[in-house]
């Protein structure tokens, strides 16, 4: 019997200011890298409960999504895949983020082309087409996912 496939889930959001964006800067394996907040979903969590949680440790910053910008599937390598639920939201000003989370180095807020010039050091290519797809309005409402059902079933007596 073949092991069953089971891709990581993550969620992330692209929080956008007067056309900048807020990115956060990470080391992974000893090399800098720049993400989208992002994370995944813990158990028993919603999508969208899990973007919320993720942006507050890795910006500070309490937001609530506004949509989706999309799913996406990403292979990193023969074993690592991801299912990516990506989130947006727009707010007023470009806030001060301060990370909790230990891993996130710094935050900086920048434009489209800033993000581009960094595609060496992106975390993965879907950070750019995630920002490419928000910016075409490619947006879909949150009452697309459904969380009613998160609780465990009971069990049915055969």
């Amino acid at each position: 019997m073949t092991e069953r496939y089971k891709p990581n889930v993550t969620v992330v959001c692209i929080i956008e200011s007067q056309g900048k964006f807020l990115i956060v800067e990470e080391l992974i394996d000893g090399e800098e890298r720049f993400n989208q907040p992002a994370g995944h979903l813990e158990l028993g969590e919603s999508m969208v409960a899990a973007c919320q949680r993720e942006v507050l440790e890795e910006t500070g910053l309490s937001i609530t999504p506004q949509g989706l910008t999309g799913i996406y599937q990403f292979s990193a390598s023969d074993t690592l895949t991801f299912l990516r639920f990506t989130f947006y939201v727009t707010v007023k000003h470009c806030e001060i983020a301060r990370p909790k989370d230990p891993v996130i180095k710094a935050t900086h807020w920048l434009s489209y082309d800033e993000i581009s010039a960094l595609s060496n050091q992106l975390r993965s290519p879907l950070v750019l087409s995630c920002l490419e797809d928000f910016l075409n309005k490619t947006h879909y409402p949150l009452e697309l996912l459904n969380s009613e059902h998160l609780m465990l079933a009971p069990k049915h007596n055969a």
